[in-house]
């Protein structure tokens, strides 16, 4: 079992910058991909950026060249030249192998507001 818990949302100005963090405990060894996704109402949850063991670095479209995730800590996502459209729930997720299979932990999200 894996679990993982975001933190480091809160609110920033348009332009501004901030960095989340997920803590991931319990069999980390079993995780081949740890990522971020995001969330408004009344939309769908959509890919942020993730990262797998093998190096395979993903970024959602309207992130690109923006957000950085890093192979070497995919715990931390670096977020900058926020825009108020980045305004959502955050969440952490990790994909882990358990019983033959892969499964997929999902925190509790954290709040990024963007606005001035």
């Amino acid at each position: 079992q894996v679990t993982v818990e975001e933190s480091g949302g809160g609110w920033v100005q348009p332009g501004g910058s901030l960095r989340l963090s997920c803590a991931a405990s319990g069999s980390i060894f079993y995780i081949n991909r740890m990522g971020w996704y995001r969330q408004v109402p009344g939309k769908q949850r959509e890919l942020v950026a993730s990262v797998a063991k093998s190096g395979d670095l993903r970024y959602g479209d309207s992130v690109k060249g923006r957000f950085g995730l890093s192979r070497d800590n995919a715990n931390v996502l670096e977020m900058n030249d926020l825009k108020p459209e980045d305004t959502a729930v955050y969440y952490c997720t990790a994909e882990f192998w358990e019983n033959g299979h892969f499964r997929n932990a999902w925190g509790q999200g954290t709040q990024v507001t963007v606005s001035s």
